[in-house]
């Protein structure tokens, strides 16, 4: 099979952690395939931890990136959905076993099969010795089931982190039925806390912004919160006891769960999205028991719903607060985002990675 020569901006082992150009190959598209000029990609902490091997499943060579918009460059022959010109969207997730009971149900961020579903970039959930490059890369070569339609009212150069961090947070909003004056707590006001306050307030809620840094107060309130709780002030989090039907910890490093859990109300949900690790210290199960609350997570989004929570934000004008780098400067966001000196989701435009390719030739 022909191979499409390709370069991206990844690491080769967790050692040496700086982002360096690589240059790989990518099969042609098979029949269900589709080509894709990337044009931009989002920028997700996520990046950062798989770089770093910080939860002990990463693959090298490590190419980062899931939150892309591109242009249709090719399509296989038996693709049906998109043809060459059209702008679209990649976010996490680039296959699955598309039989099991989750794949059956349109969330195959929960696939059950042999290799679960495989990740845009580092390859299969569980690791087959295969690897994938993601979008931190100038293609990308994409499953036609697994390419979603960006609405034309959307800015494509905005638009991306809406591919990680607007779906990560619709999901589990939709699952536990967030609606009208609901009262809404989202903790971290961060890349995934400023687009699931957004969210939260189109979905009618009436929304709480707990952070323990006060020079976010402003920021949160033009986001949309409706109150900014300080999580250091004590007396502040006394009297928020009981008051939310719903929390949505957004933090993306490990953190006191149990901090949170007296904040909501009987029967009141809190979950976790942030971070895929440990907590700082166990979850105090009296403090859970006493008002029959609910504590759990959520992982993503299926590929039906992430193409909802686009066409959500596309009819209420919602997009990512971003700001616009060049691949070359993506060493010192991954340094300024781990600092959280970031408002409040950097985007790649791809254009420098070709402009870069173009001055090598």
């Amino acid at each position: 099979m022909t191979q499409i020569k390709s370069k991206g901006y990844g690491v080769k082992n967790s050692i040496f952690s700086t982002l360096k150009p690589i240059d790989f190959e990518r099969a042609e598209p098979k029949g269900d395939e589709v080509l894709i000029d990337v044009l931009y990609c989002g920028v997700c902490h996520s990046d950062l931890h798989q770089v770093k091997n910080d939860w002990g499943n990463s693959v090298y060579p490590c190419i980062p990136g899931h939150e892309i918009i591109g242009r249709v460059l090719q399509a296989g022959t038996n693709v049906t959905k998109f043809k060459t010109g059209d702008i679209v969207g990649v976010g996490c997730m680039i296959d699955s076993c598309g039989h099991c009971h989750s794949c059956n149900e349109g969330l195959e961020q929960y696939c059950e099969g042999p290799k679960s579903w495989t990740a845009t970039y580092n390859g299969p959930m569980k690791p087959d010795g295969s690897n994938t490059y993601g979008g931190y890369s100038n293609n990308l070569v994409v499953k036609e089931s697994f390419v979603l339609r960006i609405p034309e009212s959307l800015d494509i150069s905005r638009a991306a982190p809406i591919l990680c961090a607007g779906i990560t947070t619709y999901s589990p909003m939709k699952h536990w039925n967030v609606k009208q004056g609901d009262k809404v707590g989202i903790v971290g006001v961060g890349g995934l806390g400023h687009m699931a306050v957004k969210l939260a307030k189109a979905l009618g809620a009436e929304v709480t912004a707990i952070t323990t840094l006060k020079e976010k107060q402003e920021a949160a309130k033009a986001l949309g919160a409706h109150q900014v709780l300080l999580s250091k002030d004590e007396d502040a989090i006394k009297k928020a006891e009981l008051s939310f039907d719903f929390i949505l910890v957004t933090i993306p490093d490990p953190f006191d769960i149990n901090e949170y859990i007296d904040l909501l109300k009987r029967d009141g949900t809190l979950v976790t999205v942030g971070l895929l690790g440990p907590y700082k210290k166990p979850t105090v199960n009296m403090n859970v028991a006493m008002h029959r609350r609910n504590i759990s997570g959520s992982l993503i989004g299926g590929i039906q719903e992430t193409q909802e929570v686009l066409d959500f934000c596309a009819e209420h004008n919602i997009l990512p607060d971003v700001e616009m780098i060049p691949i070359q400067e993506i060493n010192d966001a991954f340094d300024k985002m781990q600092k959280g000196d970031v408002r409040f989701r950097y985007v790649i435009d791809m254009q420098s990675l070709k402009d870069e390719m173009k001055a090598e030739a």
